[in-house]
């Protein structure tokens, strides 16, 4: 059985969304029991968008480079590449490989912080032409802000609760190991204050769209919990999105609830040198017990959906 949905993002989030799987999964197997007894109680869900609604009049406090265009001719020229034919990465890292990551850190940090960093320099590097080094990259990802509200929103609201951390750098700052710091600071500064303005911001600014001339755009599905849901057939063999064009995807690995497999697409020169600066590092420190580099998923299995353990062979092979 295979299930395809498409939600906008219009209607409602990535928590959202998973929520009303697990709801339409449990009730489809009629297990309804299932449905009620789940600790973020499902059946009690919050439709009233009321707490996310603009500010009047509306107070726009902070510069949201989020959403503010690059004009540079430079930024500007990076968005031709996409425009190429793309080929898809997929690429599963181990509990290993993060704590390995977390340990070059020049910080403390969570395995998210330490993988977008790394991924986002690796991403850098891998443009073609190569970004001057006094040039402004952006990365973007999504925080969820029901905890960050005040007063709090229920992990059951059904709508977009949910904004975007801005982290920007020169190519020369992501060389030296700034990344994991940046990250950290765009994540920290997402409070009721700016949420608030965020949305203020949106409502002056209809139609407003983030700013992807030189930006990567990370959707980490790692913690929505969709590798769980159930229609009655088990749990699924795989799930991810039909495409990843747009975003760079972190989505969870079925049989290693501590692995993060990184989803996303370029244009083949890109592709091979963007797997080339992922893995490259974790050659430095070989472990008998670990695979040495991350494992690259085998692109027609991944063109096809159908990702196997017997499909991954090493980068190195």
């Amino acid at each position: 059985m295979v299930v395809c949905t498409a939600i906008s993002h219009c209607v409602c989030d990535g928590i959202a969304t998973a929520n009303f799987l697990h709801a339409w999964a449990a009730f489809a197997a009629a297990d309804l029991d299932l449905a009620a007894d789940r600790d973020d109680d499902l059946s009690v869900v919050l439709h009233d968008r009321r707490a996310l609604r603009p500010r009047c009049p509306p107070r726009v406090a902070f510069t949201h480079p989020e959403y503010h265009t690059s004009s540079s001719s430079s930024s500007l020229l990076l968005i031709q590449p996409q425009l190429m034919p793309l080929a898809p990465v997929s690429l599963t890292f181990t509990a290993a490989h993060l704590r390995r990551l977390k340990a070059r850190s020049l910080r403390s940090c969570t395995s998210f912080e330490a993988l977008a960093a790394h991924v986002w320099r690796a991403w850098v590097l891998s443009l073609a032409p190569p970004p001057p080094p006094d040039m402004r990259v952006k990365l973007l990802f999504s925080v969820n802000v029901r905890r960050r509200l005040k007063p709090e929103l229920p992990w059951t609201y059904c709508g977009n609760a949910f904004v975007l951390a801005c982290a920007e750098a020169t190519p020369t700052e992501l060389a030296a190991g700034a990344g994991v710091r940046l990250v950290q600071e765009a994540k920290d500064c997402i409070d009721d204050d700016y949420v608030r303005s965020t949305v203020d911001l949106l409502d002056q600014r209809r139609g407003a769209k983030p700013d992807l001339a030189a930006t990567l755009v990370i959707s980490a599905w790692t913690r929505l919990g969709l590798e769980d849901v159930d229609f009655g057939k088990g749990r699924a063999a795989h799930m991810g999105p039909l495409t990843s064009e747009i975003y760079c995807v972190f989505l969870p690995v079925l049989a290693d609830p501590n692995a993060v497999t990184v989803l996303l697409s370029l244009p083949q020169p890109a592709a091979d040198t963007f797997e080339h600066h992922c893995c490259s590092c974790f050659l430095l420190d070989l472990d008998d017990d670990q695979p040495a580099v991350p494992v690259l998923v085998d692109k027609q299995d991944h063109d096809n959906q159908l990702v196997r353990a017997h499909h991954q062979h090493d980068i190195l092979a």
